[in-house]
């Protein structure tokens, strides 16, 4: 029985994948501020990960956070002449069942975002 938790990131105003984006995924709960940090990576070519932030064992119940660092991604794109109206976006999930994928991909331009779970 194993579980995985993925993503990917589409940047909507250019209709390209967003490359070069820093990615986070932490645990939640009460015994640290911010939660556990599990893993993190950076975006390839395709806008997705080298490898699942979560992959083979059970995904432990819980809330989760996704933290997307788009503030740098739309700096080093030079979008809006270098200003990014959004700095990191945050998503929070819950996991009930850890035998199951999540995957949560990001759209995103710069003044906006969209999100859902996909397969």
């Amino acid at each position: 029985m194993s579980g995985r938790i993925s993503t990917h990131v589409l940047d909507t105003s250019r209709a390209v994948p967003a490359s070069g984006l820093k990615v986070e995924l932490r645990l939640l709960g009460r015994e640290a501020e911010g939660g556990r940090l599990l893993a993190s990576g950076i975006t390839g070519a395709d806008g997705r990960l080298s490898q699942p932030l979560w992959d083979g064992d059970l995904v432990p119940g819980g809330e989760y956070e996704l933290t997307f660092w788009v503030g740098d991604y739309f700096r080093q794109q030079a979008a809006a002449d270098g200003i990014s109206f959004l700095d990191l976006v945050p998503i929070r999930f819950r996991v009930s069942n850890g035998n199951e994928n999540y995957h949560i991909p990001l759209l995103l331009a710069p003044g906006g975002y969209s999100t859902y779970r996909g397969s």
